[in-house]
Parts: structure tokens; C-alpha cells; sequence
């Protein structure tokens, strides 16, 4: 795959940004790719998740929010158990797919679950819910 790297405002406001919605120190990643090797669903995916880590470095926002590996992602932190650098790749993960929501705002809150749409739910967005709120 050939990339053609830019290193302007716009890559680094897409960097910022996912650290902002993440917590999560990017550039901490050295790419030793432990996340990737214990990743339960790294198999269906498109791009890993030190791949996706690295692009993020790289400001490529379109790579990155072109991915299905965004919404394969199982939020299992295993990845997190694995990093040397503890990163929490659940939680970039989830601050790319915030980006995505084109007016950047929240679908919804965990006021806004009733407990018969908690029961339809995919684990993943419960998770995520949880993860966001509980800051």
C-alpha cells in the first residue's frame, strides 16, 4: 500500500482530536504490534489495530475512517492487557467512530437506554456507553 504522507493543520487536528475523545497518548505506540497479535477478531479485519494506531500517528483520517475494522472491534480489552505502553485501543476505537457521527454529537446517552433496548443492544455500544460516561 503506498501512502502519500502530509503533515499540515488538518492532520494534526484529526491527531488532537483523537487524543482528546480517547485520553490516550497516540505517539506512545512504538509498534510492536502485541494488540494485533491478541485480537480475537484481527482475522475480519481490514487494517489492525497497531495499524490503525500508526495511521492515526500519520494524520490519515480518510484510511482511518474508512475502516471496518472500527465497528469489528469488540471492545474486549485485550489489547489493552497486552500493550507495554497500556494503551487503550478499545477507547481510540471508540473516539474514531465518535468522529464519524457527522455532527460530532452524542447518538445517545445512558439515560436514554430503557432496559427492553439494553436487551436488543449489540455488547459493543453498552460497553462503549459505559466507557464514555463513566469518565
Amino acid at each position: 500500500m503506498r501512502v502519500k504522507l502530509r503533515a499540515g493543520p488538518e492532520q494534526r487536528k484529526f491527531i488532537e482530536r483523537i487524543e482528546e475523545l480517547s485520553g490516550e497518548d497516540i505517539f506512545a505506540c512504538y509498534q510492536c504490534g502485541r494488540c494485533s497479535a491478541g485480537c480475537p477478531v484481527a482475522l475480519e479485519m481490514d487494517i489492525l489495530p497497531n495499524q490503525v494506531i500508526r495511521l492515526i500517528q500519520l494524520g490519515l483520517a480518510e484510511e482511518v475512517l474508512g475502516s471496518k475494522t472500527l465497528f469489528l472491534c469488540a471492545s474486549c480489552f485485550t489489547c489493552q492487557s497486552r500493550c507495554p505502553k497500556g494503551i487503550d485501543m478499545a477507547r481510540v476505537m471508540e473516539a474514531v467512530r465518535h468522529l464519524l457521527e457527522p455532527k460530532g454529537k452524542d447518538v445517545c446517552g445512558p439515560d436514554e437506554i430503557t432496559p427492553e433496548l439494553a436487551k436488543e443492544l449489540p455488547q459493543q455500544v453498552l460497553v462503549s456507553l459505559f466507557r464514555k460516561f463513566s469518565k
